[in-house]
């Protein structure tokens, strides 16, 4: 739980806090039981930039001009602030290499895009991961004193472990009925990154990717929850889970699949992407 809070005037940069976050990731030592930020950062009266969701909205197939914000733009405002914790020289995880793993979204009614709202971050524990340590960062959205959307992200940092990292244990599922084929272009990284800010180098160009291991850009984990509910819909008040299980090289062709709520991003030989659910509440 967080201890203190502190009051921003307004988001940070995110440029800034990539290139903290990468110059201080050598020099951290991450372990489940290590020391992390306790701090809550609060960010009050922040009111959305219409032309930048405009943008967000395009990019990831949400319909545009409705006076309400998509269900993943929340994360989106609360990014730099959640950046701002994980960069920082008391966060025990590097900021280079770190994987968004998986997130879950409650909206609890619907957010007009003109309104007011009150954005808050904290990390609210490290856990022992399989493959390493994995960081929960937690984003709440308030309006009017009430918390309308929340979310937790989970964030991996790969080291060795005590125990051997054997295959995870999952259900075995047969994949869902096939909805559509969308062909992605080379350059939705770079749209989505304009749109978001989010601009980490492996999802920029296939030579900045391929510093990092990838032989080509890879999609945003969060750009590919956004474009599956985008073409899912969703109620006003929903809970949505999604996992991220393998990138998505660009250029390339995904399967959107769907049934009873769940779905997920298959790739060629039915590789899969993302896989995720959505809930009336």
């Amino acid at each position: 739980m967080a201890d203190a809070a502190l009051v921003l005037t307004g988001s940070p940069s995110l440029a800034p806090l990539l290139a903290r976050g990468a110059l201080l990731s050598p020099f951290k030592r991450p372990a489940p039981d290590a020391e992390f930020p306790r701090t809550r950062l609060v960010l009050p009266a922040l009111r959305v930039d219409l032309a930048r969701l405009a943008a967000y909205e395009r990019v990831c197939g949400f319909p545009t001009g409705d006076d309400a914000l998509p269900p993943t733009y929340p994360h989106v405002l609360g990014f730099p602030l959640a950046m701002r914790l994980m960069s920082g020289r008391d966060f025990p995880l590097p900021l280079l290499g770190l994987v968004h793993t998986s997130i879950t979204i409650t909206r609890h009614r619907a957010m007009p895009a003109t309104g007011a709202y009150e954005l808050t971050v904290h990390v609210e524990g490290l856990a022992p991961h399989r493959r390493g340590t994995e960081a929960t960062v937690v984003t709440e959205v308030r309006e009017g004193g009430d918390v309308v959307w929340e979310s937790r992200s989970t964030y991996l940092a790969r080291h060795r472990t005590r125990r051997p990292a054997g295959p995870p244990r999952e259900e075995v599922r047969k994949p869902l009925p096939a909805v559509a084929e969308w062909r992605l272009a080379e350059d939705v990284g770079r749209r989505y990154a304009a749109a978001s800010g989010d601009r980490n180098p492996i999802h920029l160009h296939p030579l900045t990717a391929r510093l990092f291991g990838f032989p080509r850009a890879i999609a945003h984990g969060m750009w590919t929850v956004a474009r599956c509910l985008a073409a899912h819909g969703t109620p006003d008040s929903c809970h949505v889970r999604a996992r991220f299980r393998a990138p998505v090289l660009l250029p390339g062709t995904v399967t959107y699949a769907a049934q009873d709520g769940r779905f997920e991003l298959r790739g060629r030989e039915d590789r899969l992407h993302l896989t995720g659910g959505l809930y009336s509440t």
